[in-house]
């Protein structure tokens, strides 16, 4: 039987941002796991959470997350807690960390991509993530295309650029992970 760790893996990813990062509200960590499972898709073949995410008007939205947000899963509830915080005219949403975090079921890239993106948008708030998250030709700019593809799945292949030396051997990777993936799963 196949074990992937990735509800494990997507709630100690969000501990470490949480902890790690500033100013991490919804929006923000939807970005940072975005571009943690893509960068590391564009890597190996394989995200690290597991999340699916959708092309939405501002940005890529992991739906299962988003939609778990209001009443989290006891373990996810356990692990992390969504407090509100006044902001003059608005109220933003932080996440903060309830549970040390966890490594035992990361590997060491995905311990450093995350540990990069931690340091690199430790101090941003979450609207200057947009240019990263809408970059031209990126995998959200091409499935949004202007709002045609508004809530269409992102697929992971598009974090891969067509000119990328290994792209044929990441992509073939990939189909062989998700056939293990599916056998396992019947």
């Amino acid at each position: 039987m196949l074990i992937t760790h990735e509800r494990e893996k997507l709630i100690n990813a969000i501990i470490y941002f949480a902890r790690h990062t500033q100013y991490l509200g919804k929006i923000k960590l939807f970005k940072l796991l975005y571009l943690l499972d893509f960068e590391h898709f564009r890597q190996t073949g394989q995200n690290v959470t597991g999340l699916d995410y959708r092309a939405w008007k501002f940005g890529p939205v992991p739906i299962d997350l988003y939609q778990e947000w209001d009443e989290p899963e006891q373990d996810m509830a356990d692990a992390i807690s969504i407090q509100p915080e006044q902001i003059i005219h608005y109220v933003r949403e932080s996440v903060v960390p309830r549970a040390e975090f966890d490594d035992s079921h990361f590997s060491k890239r995905e311990l450093r991509i995350m540990s990069e993106l931690a340091e690199k948008y430790r101090d941003v708030y979450s609207h200057k993530l947009i240019d990263v998250t809408h970059a031209e030709n990126g995998a959200w700019a091409k499935v949004w295309n202007d709002g045609k593809g508004s809530n269409h799945l992102i697929a992971y292949d598009l974090a891969i650029a067509d000119d990328e030396p290994y792209r044929d051997a990441i992509l073939e990777a990939a189909k062989e992970y998700q056939a293990i993936v599916n056998s396992a799963q019947c």
